[in-house]
């Protein structure tokens, strides 16, 4: 079993009982109905989303192959690049620096730069450097971020290793290493296919966010704690994060392997599963510089849980957003909340009870 499997549950416990008999106040709990602005969609999953700036917002739908433009203000959406695969091939990724909404393209190996009509301005191919990985996140100096798997090889055990969290400059060359981050959760499978590693289902991985001073977050999955980075390179260790610890059931099991087609779930079933699920399975930067930890959930949940971490590490409060969709990004004032239904995606302009401006 991977050293991080029983480490995690050790943690988990020893975190969730240390927050139990803290005499610090406990939290404020706010409780969110998604409501607001409210556009249906026919997209499938949106996998990441980014606010764009007023009431537009950028969202990912990956196994489309598609970027869209959502615009509440004007009641529309817009698929970036017109749907033209020549303009935009697979896109793996999104994220926003001033103006501007870079998305990761795996298939046309480069990082696009997109105006705020959704037109191409320029394309920065992928660098060799960091084995053409693309970035996920730029600060206000102009340098890029991305995290860094290592090579997995032919059975895939080279994912026993940690991945790194890299910063480069503005043109993808030069390359520092931020923080190791923790090696994935995988586990031995032999089929007919042979012996190979793979990564078990409902493992986390630790999260990050890059504020626009090169401020650092990274969210510690075997730790469940995040920790900062300053500007100056000085990091600050969080504190121990409050949770309930969730077993993998098998209705959780039940309900993965119903993602498949009915000709891919026997090989669905072959995969491992952990035994329990990570404390946190998203992170946001908030405009004030606030971390959001999305908590995992049992199925029976009526609501998704928010943890809110300031940037002394510490939980400041707890969000609680009633149904069964997910808040993807935020603005100072609202949060999109993706709900999948019947006939596709809702999506919802969230009011949220406080600002999130900046500090």
């Amino acid at each position: 079993m991977h050293p991080g499997t029983y480490g995690g549950i050790f943690l988990l416990v020893a975190g969730f009982l240390a927050a139990c008999g803290s005499s610090t106040a406990p939290p404020v709990v706010s409780d969110l109905t998604p409501s607001g602005d409210t556009l249906q969609t026919d997209y499938g999953e949106v996998s990441e989303a980014a606010w764009l700036g007023g009431e537009r917002w950028a969202v990912l739908v990956q196994a489309e192959e598609t970027v869209a433009i959502v615009d509440f203000a004007g009641r529309k959406t817009a698929r970036v690049g017109g749907g033209s695969s020549e303009q935009l091939g697979n896109p793996s990724n999104i994220f926003v620096a001033e103006d501007t909404l870079y998305i990761g393209d795996w298939g046309l190996r480069r990082l696009g730069l997109w105006g705020p009509t959704g037109r191409l301005i320029r394309a920065i191919p992928a660098p060799s450097s960091v084995r053409g990985t693309l970035p996920r996140a730029r600060d206000a100096a102009g340098q890029f971020y991305l995290d860094l798997y290592p090579p997995p090889g032919p059975d895939g055990s080279g994912n026993r290793d940690s991945a790194a969290l890299v910063r480069t400059d503005s043109e993808l060359r030069r390359v520092d290493t931020i923080a190791r981050l923790a090696p994935l959760d995988i586990a031995e499978v032999v089929g007919e296919a042979g012996r190979r590693f793979e990564r078990r289902v409902f493992s986390g991985v630790d999260r990050w966010g890059v504020l626009k001073d090169g401020s650092v977050w990274v969210a510690r999955v075997y730790d469940n704690r995040v920790d900062w980075r300053s500007p100056d390179s000085d990091w600050s260790r969080g504190e121990p994060l409050p949770d309930r610890v969730l077993e993998v059931t098998r209705y959780d099991r039940e309900l993965f392997l119903r993602r498949f087609p009915p000709e891919l779930r026997r090989t669905a079933q072959e995969l491992p599963f952990a035994a329990l699920k990570p404390p946190f399975e998203a992170g946001l930067t908030a405009p004030s510089g606030e971390v959001w930890l999305e908590k995992s959930r049992a199925p029976a949940d009526s609501s998704r849980r928010y943890h809110v971490v300031d940037r002394r590490g510490r939980m400041v409060r707890e969000i609680r957003v009633r149904g069964h969709g997910r808040v993807m990004a935020l603005s100072p004032s609202h949060g999109l909340f993706v709900e999948p239904t019947p006939s596709g995606t809702r999506l919802v302009a969230m009011k949220l009870a406080t600002q999130l401006t900046e500090p």
